[in-house]
Order: structure tokens, then sequence, then C-alpha cells
């Protein structure tokens, strides 16, 4: 019989990662038997994306869509089962700073280890991008409300933004606002190399996540470590591996010829993910 881990164990296993000298990289979980897997095939922590979480519940695209009690049902199956520490992209925390801290009872009671809080402006605005970000005082204060909500005090919560979108000063701003505020970690979207990272992460004493989506200008995992990057997610190859298998089954199933699409193509056709767009262009005149 698997030996069961409780969530306030895994929680310590994942403050150990933070505190470690090394660089770890996210298995990409969705469901209870991904979650046992990687736990099988050694990962050391696991990640449920906003993005996954939207195609495994709604079959839709990662456009804000799916609610904070659908998300946390799904963490929630997978915590019962988890035999590693498991990160919830929680978004932008479903709301204000008082939905955030719904967000962190939630997802603290589903067993995560520890749960991002992004500063994008969620769900886009209209005539807003959907990388637009909201103001630093606000995104402080979802912070300082997450940390407030959680009883669990070895609950992880990591302050989020987008190192792609604004310039390098309001990156560290930003990161420095959430340290100061009281996150245990920083997550950064969109680093374009090591320089980029190195001037970022000098001014910074908290551990560090990138979401690279395996950029090959950042595979060094020792230098990586050296400035300060404990986790890193690569993306979420796993889940798309598993959908062009699904359809690959019953498409052979039913004799079909293969329609030519990879994974990422299927996930965009059977999201409909193009009727978003329309639907976003024709509403809220929104054109990226």
């Amino acid at each position: 019989m698997h030996k069961r881990f409780s969530h306030h164990s895994l929680r310590n296993q994942f403050r150990k990662l933070l505190a470690s000298g090394h660089c770890y990289h996210t298995a990409s979980v969705f469901d209870p038997m991904s979650a046992r897997m990687a736990a099988d095939l050694g990962f050391e922590v696991g990640i449920l994306g906003g993005s996954v979480a939207s195609l495994q519940v709604l079959a839709a695209p990662d456009v804000a869509l799916i609610t904070l009690s659908e998300f946390a049902e799904q963490a929630s199956r997978i915590g019962r089962v988890s035999r590693l520490p498991v990160i919830a992209d929680a978004d932008h925390g479903y709301g204000n700073a008082l939905n955030v801290m719904r967000t962190v009872v939630e997802l603290e009671r589903a067993g995560v280890a520890a749960l991002t809080i992004e500063d994008t402006l969620l769900p886009a605005k209209f005539g807003c991008k959907s990388t637009d970000l909201i103001g630093i005082d606000e995104a402080a204060g979802k912070i300082r409300a997450a940390l407030e909500a959680r009883i669990d005090t070895s609950l992880a919560i990591i302050g989020r933004t987008n190192a792609k979108v604004i310039p390098v000063a309001e990156v560290i701003e930003r990161a420095l606002a959430y340290q100061h505020a009281g996150a245990d970690g920083i997550c950064l979207v969109g680093v374009e190399d090591f320089d980029h990272l190195e001037r970022i992460a000098a001014p910074l004493s908290l551990p560090l996540m990138l979401v690279t989506y395996g950029n090959p200008k950042l595979r060094d995992n020792a230098r990586l470590a050296d400035l300060g990057v404990r986790i890193v997610v690569n993306g979420h190859a796993a889940y798309f591996a598993a959908i062009k298998a699904t359809y690959d089954c019953l498409r052979e199933q039913r004799g079909i010829e293969s329609c030519g699409l990879n994974a990422s193509e299927l996930a965009i056709k059977y999201s409909t993910a193009e009727e978003y767009v329309e639907w976003g262009e024709e509403f809220m005149q929104v054109k990226e």
C-alpha cells in the first residue's frame, strides 16, 4: 500500500525545496492519477496549472473562465492522493483581495503545498489586453490578504508577475513590493535569458520560481540555482500528450485518418479557442 502524507508534511517538504541550494523542475499534474505517477517517478514537486485546469474541467482556453469552486474541486481530488507537494496556479486569486482570502481558504483545505497569486488584470476588462497588470499597491494587498487568510503557516504564498511585458525596473519594483508584503517566493514569467534574470534577481532575497516554457536560453540548472531559482515550470507537456493520446486512440477506434494536428493544435480546436477570440473582439473590443 502506498504511504500517505499529511498536507502539512507535504508543505514542509516544499519549504525545504525553497530553502535548498538546488533547482527543481515541476511535474504537470492534472488529476489524481497523474499526481501518483509523478510521485512514483521521483518528481519532488508538481503543479496544477490554471490553463490545464481550464482545459480539463471546462474544455475551455485559459481566459479566466474557470471558477474558484471548480479549480478547488480539482485541486482537492489531487490533494486527496498526492504524495508530492503540489503548487496551485491560483491566477489572480479569482477577484480582489477579499476573493484572494477565500481562495487561500479553499486551496489550503484542498491540500496544496503552495499557491501563486499573479498581478495580471483578470478577467480582462473591456478594451484591455490579457497581459495588462493591476497596480503594485493592489497586488501587494493581495499578498498580505493571502497571508492573513492561511491557517497553516507552512502553506507557501508566492507572488507572481510577468517579466516579459514590463521593463526590468518595474519587475524589480513589483517583486520587492511582494517581498516586503511577506510573500514566501517570487514567480517570474517571461524571463528572456540569464542576463535578464541576473538583473531582476540581484536585489531580491526570496527564492524564485520561473515559468520558462522550455526556454533554451535558461537551461542551466546550476546557474539557475546560483541565482536563487528553486522551482522551474517548463510547461505542461504531459497534459498535452494525454490530449493527443486520447484523440489518437478514439480516432483509431473509428478507423479515421489523422487530421495532422499536434497536441497544442488539438487543444485549440477542442477548446473552441477561436470562438473565444471572436467573442472577445465582438463584445470586449480586445485585439491582441
